[in-house]
């Protein structure tokens, strides 16, 4: 950038960084020079389309300058800008948890769907990260209350952080521990989006998620479904009559995860959910 002669103006540098991003192998070269020249003039995009010729200030190429430094270093773009919209919900997030994706709405609309159907509901988010799920499920269904798990302290207290900007605080009671195992009582439901990951697939995976997501957030062991037999199996002893299980799977994981969830003999059927996309993207164990 610095080679340039003359003045940075806000057409000239998104060019410039697009052409940049482009030769570095970044998958969407325009839009990410957008969004992060955006939050670094604490502007929308649509701001940047008519004010082209506006020149930008050396503090302001001076921060983007860094931005661009480490996304081709392919820092995910959530991580540069701190935060990540989901469910219509703007969260923070950071490199200790994973970054939400849209794959998950299809979860939390078949959660959402059904909690609205059971008075007072509480359901337990297994994993919870960001929060993103449980979050998005408290929006959406407001007479529910949720638990959350998660390993990571880092991540639980990120999660906290989202819900206390979210007012949510009082519907959650937060737990750091293993899967279940800080959970008592009977539960509408339980909620998880768990590392799915086969082990023999984790090395070909996009670098930004490879190297900057969590590994603990990714990996399911040899075949990807370590979590779901655990969960399978001592889940469904905390659902109430008439609970479920709901889980994110990877592709082509929904009938193996719903063979599991059919083991367990207090599992009375199941059902498989397709993404946008038509792919097999949850499964749902229902408790008789």
């Amino acid at each position: 950038m610095s080679e340039h002669k003359g003045i940075w103006t806000i057409g000239r540098i998104l060019k410039w960084t697009e052409e940049f991003f482009l030769k570095k192998g970044i998958e969407s070269p325009r839009l990410d020079a957008e969004v992060l020249l955006a939050h670094v003039l604490e502007r929308e995009r649509i701001y940047l389309y008519v004010h082209f010729d506006e020149p930008l200030e050396q503090r302001e190429l001076a921060a983007y300058r860094e931005l661009i430094r480490q996304r081709v270093q392919h820092q995910p773009v959530a991580y540069l800008l701190g935060e990540k919209e989901f469910m219509g919900l703007r969260l923070k997030v950071s490199p200790a948890v994973l970054i939400p994706r849209p794959d998950t709405e299809t979860l939390v609309q078949a959660a959402v769907e059904r909690l609205r159907k059971k008075q007072a509901a509480r359901f337990a988010d297994i994993g919870t990260g960001s929060g993103a799920i449980c979050l998005s499920v408290l929006n959406f269904v407001p007479d529910a209350v949720a638990e959350t798990v998660d390993i990571s302290t880092e991540a639980r207290a990120l999660a906290e952080e989202n819900a206390a900007a979210l007012g949510l605080t009082e519907r959650i009671t937060f737990h750091t521990g293993d899967l279940l195992a800080p959970l008592q009582g009977k539960f509408s439901a339980l909620l998880s989006n768990p590392p799915y990951i086969p082990e023999r697939e984790l090395e070909g995976l996009q670098p930004e998620v490879r190297c900057s997501e969590p590994r603990m957030a990714l990996a399911g062991g040899a075949d990807g479904l370590d979590f779901y037999r655990r969960l399978c199996a001592e889940g469904p002893a905390f659902l109430e009559a008439g609970g479920f299980l709901a889980f994110e799977v990877g592709r082509g994981q929904a009938g193996a995860v719903a063979a599991l969830a059919r083991a367990n003999p207090l599992i009375a059927g199941t059902e498989i959910i397709e993404d946008l996309a038509g792919i097999e993207r949850v499964v749902i164990g229902y408790r008789s």
